[in-house]
């Protein structure tokens, strides 16, 4: 939906259709309230995202900084992308609970939840969700991850 030329996150709040950037504001407000210190904020893909960054953790597995969490008005929606539950499916299983218990609705794939209204997220689960893992945390999930993927240790290609 936004041109991936944008990079900042104003200029991408600024490329939004007037109906859309509300929801995405109120939406970075909340990720910004519950996103643990470490994280970078930015451009990344061409949506908003929290990033460990680079000078931090170099050794990716494209050469990009790991994101944790990103945010995107897409053509038929909007996404919240949840790295930390496609890595660890008890936070998976977390949300996708709490959703069936509240009465709501899911609209969730392996990373993205995505949404038209802010009051169709289960805000008291995602705060949790993305305040669950420090930046040193959200690595040795990652690393942990991709040596389970790769029957190699963290590190080597």
């Amino acid at each position: 939906m936004v041109q991936r030329d944008v990079s900042t996150v104003e200029g991408y709040l600024e490329a939004l259709p007037p109906d859309r950037r509300p929801v995405i504001e109120r939406t970075l407000a909340f990720v910004r309230e519950h996103i643990p210190d470490g994280f970078e904020e930015g451009i990344a893909f061409g949506m908003i995202g929290w990033v460990v960054p680079l000078e931090r953790y170099p050794d990716t597995y494209n050469g990009q900084p790991l994101g944790i969490v990103s945010l995107a008005a897409q053509k038929r929606h909007n996404a919240l992308y949840l790295s930390a539950p496609y890595a660890d499916p008890a936070l998976d299983a977390k949300i996708r609970d709490a959703y069936t218990e509240a009465g709501m609705k899911l609209d969730m794939g392996k990373s993205c939840v995505r949404f038209q209204r802010f009051d169709q997220l289960h805000t008291d689960v995602l705060g949790e969700v993305v305040a669950a893992l420090s930046p040193d945390a959200f690595i040795e999930l990652y690393e942990g991850a991709r040596q389970r993927s790769s029957g190699r240790r963290p590190g080597r290609r």
